[in-house]
């Protein structure tokens, strides 16, 4: 069983920086209580510019089942709505924020 990274890069528009950032907290404190959640960081690019602010947010999962039972319906829905009725899959933030969500396993820690 490996560790699963799942790794969002979210585009914000300057006056959404808050909401981004309040909104991404809450979901970290959803899912520090779910099963299998082992961490989470969140970075913002210091190139920011007055119109976009570039954040990485990654949160780490024991295994890619335990991800999949937090995410759930998310998978079978255009919302990416799971059973808890959290959008999930990069869908909880409200446009015009972008977020590109992937999932990863660690290859090599060096």
């Amino acid at each position: 069983m490996s560790e699963i990274n799942v790794i969002n890069c979210i585009e914000v528009p300057a006056e959404l920086q808050s909401v981004a950032e309040k909104i991404r907290n809450e979901y970290v404190d959803y899912f520090k209580k779910q099963e299998g959640y082992v961490s989470s960081t969140f970075y913002k690019s210091i190139h920011d510019n007055e119109k976009v602010i570039k954040y990485v947010n990654t949160v780490v999962w024991k295994s890619y089942e335990h991800y999949k039972a937090v995410v759930n319906d998310g998978f079978k829905n255009t919302d990416g709505e799971n059973k808890d009725g959290y959008k999930v899959l990069g869908k909880g933030f409200p446009e015009p924020i972008k977020v590109n969500p992937e999932q990863y396993i660690v290859l090599n820690n060096d």
